[in-house]
């Protein structure tokens, strides 16, 4: 069936398990992509609600995906042309033309009732709290947490409760 060809997500048991193998903090490792010169892998945002994932980096290949939440972070993997292979949280995706992304930073919150402290410790007051499958606008981050906002509400969280950022990496 149409299925058959389907990849093997072997990486959903583990979605960062290559994430652990960051790059220096130097940058003297970091991949660059072919077209863009910026770091790969890197994340970016779905620009509007909906993006086409296709099966290689032109319109003649096949829609294998179909993203449909606005600002839903994507990791960027592979670059051609103006076309950029990007994946969910999951795994999931494909290539996907460069217009529709954006590089505003967003986060999905991956742990239910996450809660947002007003500074970045586990005894900082708890101001708000976000629901798993919330998305929301990625800020400041030091080694171990990240600023988030959304609806409204803003707070830290830590990085383990959200995805769309790497493990060590630092935003001002």
């Amino acid at each position: 069936g149409p299925g058959a060809g389907q990849p093997v997500r072997l990486a959903q048991a583990a979605p960062s398990a290559d994430a652990q193998i960051s790059r220096t903090p130097e940058g003297g490792g970091t991949m660059r992509g072919p077209v863009t010169n910026l770091p790969l892998p890197r994340y970016v945002s779905l620009k509007g609600g909906e993006g086409n994932a296709r099966r290689g980096p032109s319109l003649s290949h096949r829609i294998d995906w179909v993203f449909r939440h606005a600002g839903m972070p994507l990791r960027v993997v592979a670059e051609f042309g103006h076309w950029r292979r990007v994946e969910d949280k999951d795994g999931a995706g494909g290539w996907i033309h460069y217009a529709l992304l954006s590089g505003v930073r967003t986060a999905l919150v991956v742990e239910d009732m996450a809660e947002l402290r007003a500074r970045p410790n586990m005894e900082a007051d708890v101001v708000a709290r976000a629901e798993a499958g919330a998305i929301v606008r990625l800020g400041e981050c030091n080694p171990d947490w990240c600023r988030i906002s959304g609806g409204g509400e803003r707070g830290w969280v830590p990085k383990s409760a959200i995805w769309g950022v790497d493990p060590g990496e630092v935003r001002d």
